[in-house]
């Protein structure tokens, strides 16, 4: 009974890292994160602020969601999830990411909760800027590893993340290093000398 669920999960695996995709998960993201954020709009009609401040909430939940996945999940005991990761690591230039349909899954999974406890409108455009938040992240993540900068400011955004390769107990965030600052994870190299 287990062999079926076996094969499809190697199968999922398998697909997880093709540049389709990687790739795929782009453009089915990217849609439903603009959907969701016009939808939500348009619930709100006349109330810019409000409207703007939910958008903004949604990008800082997201950050978090960002920092909590890569720190304690991505870095920690499902297996499965742990060797996904482990290959980004070996490999920064591949493909391995998340099933393409796997994010589309939770952001579905996630307005219809929302919806339960708030307004649709802020279900939808809270739900859309986490999704706009989420693809955000993954370009960001996507350029980091393959460009390289000429502006000092984007160069210190892009060492963070590549400090990160090299220290894996720190620098979690991609897209910001809010939530290291806050929860004392971002490398400091006068620390670790301290230490010594």
């Amino acid at each position: 009974m287990r062999r079926p669920f076996d094969s499809a999960l190697k199968s999922i695996m398998k697909m997880s890292q093709t540049p389709a995709n990687y790739w795929g998960e782009f453009i089915l993201d990217l849609p439903i994160g603009i959907f969701l954020v016009g939808a939500g709009l348009q619930h709100f009609g006349t109330h810019p602020v409000a409207a703007l401040s939910t958008f903004l909430l949604g990008l800082l939940f997201f950050s978090f969601f960002e920092y909590f996945f890569h720190r304690w999940i991505f870095h920690g005991s499902i297996q499965i999830i742990v060797k996904g990761h482990r290959a980004h690591h070996l490999n920064p230039m591949g493909y391995d990411s998340l099933p393409f349909f796997l994010p589309a899954l939770i952001f579905l999974v996630l307005v219809g909760a929302f919806v339960l406890i708030m307004p649709t409108g802020y279900a939808f455009l809270l739900t859309g800027s986490i999704a706009c938040g989420y693809v955000t992240y993954g370009l960001s993540h996507h350029i980091i590893h393959h460009h390289r900068f000429r502006q000092r400011f984007a160069q210190r955004w892009a060492a963070n993340h590549h400090i990160h390769h090299a220290h894996p107990n720190s620098n979690f965030g991609v897209t910001t290093p809010l939530w290291d600052i806050l929860l004392h994870t971002q490398y400091l190299p006068h620390k670790l000398k301290a230490n010594i």
